[in-house]
């Protein structure tokens, strides 16, 4: 399967599971697991949330800012993979200058 995220509407969210500001997000979701394609602008972040049902894969297309976890706030950039199993939290946040933009995969287990 091809996904073309320049073919789904993109919604602008605000406050996103909690987080400051607004988040930009464009979803492909069969009805299990989901594949987003997000920009959060600077100073947004996404709020701390659980993963009670499924797990995430996110990875940073762009930018950089910080994932905090139960262990603390743990630096990502452009490049980077961030792994939230099944029963962990985490939140995302842009503490940066310029646009964090990140794909993710949410996976129902």
């Amino acid at each position: 399967m091809v996904i073309d995220f320049e073919k789904i509407e993109q919604n602008i969210i605000p406050n996103f599971k909690g987080g400051e500001k607004e988040i930009a997000l464009r979803i492909s979701d069969d009805g299990v697991n989901r594949i987003l394609n997000g920009r959060l602008a600077p100073g947004a972040s996404i709020g701390m949330h659980t993963h009670e049902q499924d797990s995430e894969i996110l990875f940073v297309v762009e930018g950089c800012g910080c994932i905090v976890e139960s262990d603390g706030k743990h630096p990502v950039k452009q490049g980077m993979c961030v792994y939230c199993p099944k029963g962990e939290s985490h939140s995302l946040v842009n503490d940066s200058q310029n646009d964090l933009v990140f794909m993710a995969v949410v996976a129902k287990q």
